[in-house]
């Protein structure tokens, strides 16, 4: 298109679901079952019409990009996708293909509508009614939506500390998203920084073949206790709380504590889950550490967590001051025409599963006493 070229008009649909990990798919699912049919420029029917964007090339979210040796067997519960349970599971299967296996078939046999690789740049109201339209702003033209439905996760927003001489480093840095397998750090020192499940889950593989050293920021809490579904809600409805005050999403380990697993277990009684408080620089053959020593290191693997993936909707000014979005239930409370699914408390796959349920009946109810409006 030519800078003189006409803006080519955008697509009208009802609802606009932004991603198809799990949450998107969920809430897809509840659209279709409510009466939604796939949203296109030819309208020859009185439903409502929806649309799922997905930038990635195919079926299976951030499962897609997950490392090889992360199997089935070592991977925290995985809730069946509603209306379809996933198939027998083979725990020696690689995540990555038994779950994207698994979302293929789903979008497949329900007929989903998902349009890919489409990418969303930008979200913005068309107008300042508050009842009027969403513009969804994409690499691959635009949709007028009544309401969104953003479900990206947060895998596409790795996070990185800065710490003093963190560039000077001579050996290599990588974020846990880059993780391919323990071979490449084999015979070397690699120093993993972080207090999560990926953090622990690594220390214990890449030790096999390498030297380590744990750095975290807070002493880990370790959960002797099973975890069974009454500590669960606890921990969804501490992280529901933050969100309701507009408050940053905290992970959900950082509620529920570290799991001990058999292969973790192991993995102390060799030594590798020695902790150490976070070391106060980086220097260029390894990291300084607060009490002035110093420890070598060839590789600085940060597995530092992620953060929502929201930078989208920053057109519509939904962030406090603070980087937080005040939530009620799955809307945002400033505009209740955008909510939030596997954001906050819903990030896990069961509260993914329960976000894509109730985004669907919010938004139902709000299309159902808000005139049509025409997009612009």
């Amino acid at each position: 298109m030519t800078p003189d070229s006409p803006t080519p008009t955008p697509i009208d649909a009802d609802v606009v679901v932004i991603g198809a990990g799990q949450a998107g798919l969920s809430a897809a699912y509840h659209l279709q079952r409510r009466g939604f049919t796939p949203a296109g420029n030819d309208v020859t029917t009185d439903a409502r019409r929806y649309v799922v964007l997905d930038a990635e090339d195919g079926p299976g979210g951030a499962w897609r990009h997950r490392w090889k040796s992360l199997v089935m067997a070592t991977v925290n519960g995985i809730s069946d996708l509603p209306g379809i349970p996933k198939p027998d599971v083979d725990p020696t299967q690689p995540s990555s293909e038994f779950l994207t296996g698994y979302f293929d078939r789903y979008e497949r046999e329900l007929g989903l509508a998902i349009v890919r690789p489409v990418r969303a740049t930008g979200v913005r109201r068309e107008n300042e009614d508050p009842d009027g339209r969403l513009r969804v702003e994409t690499d691959a033209g635009s949709w007028s939506a009544r309401a969104v439905i953003n479900a990206t996760g947060t895998w596409t927003r790795p996070f990185w500390p800065l710490y003093p001489g963190q560039s000077s480093f001579r050996g290599r840095q990588l974020h846990v998203a880059d993780y391919v397998s323990k071979e490449e750090f084999a015979g070397r020192h690699v120093v993993v920084v972080g207090g999560g499940i990926s953090a622990v889950q690594l220390l214990d593989e890449i030790s096999v073949v390498a030297t380590t050293t744990w750095f975290t920021r807070r002493e880990p809490v370790w959960r002797e206790a099973e975890f069974d579904s009454a500590a669960g809600s606890d921990a969804v409805a501490l992280v529901e709380e933050r969100v309701r005050q507009g408050l940053p999403p905290q992970s959900v380990v950082s509620v529920t504590g570290l799991i001990w697993t058999p292969a973790l277990r192991a993995a102390a009684s060799r030594g590798v889950l020695e902790r150490h408080p976070m070391f106060a620089s980086i220097e260029p053959g390894g990291v300084r550490l607060a009490d002035g020593s110093f420890q070598r290191a060839d590789v600085i693997l940060w597995a530092t967590g992620f953060r929502a993936a929201l930078d989208h909707l920053s057109p519509l000014h939904l962030r406090q001051p603070g980087g937080g979005i005040v939530m009620d239930g799955t809307a945002v409370a400033s505009d209740r025409r955008v909510h939030l699914v596997g954001y906050g408390p819903s990030s896990s796959t069961i509260g993914a599963n329960r976000a894509g349920r109730a985004a669907v009946t919010g938004i139902v109810k709000l299309l159902d006493r808000t005139p049509v409006s025409q997009p612009i």
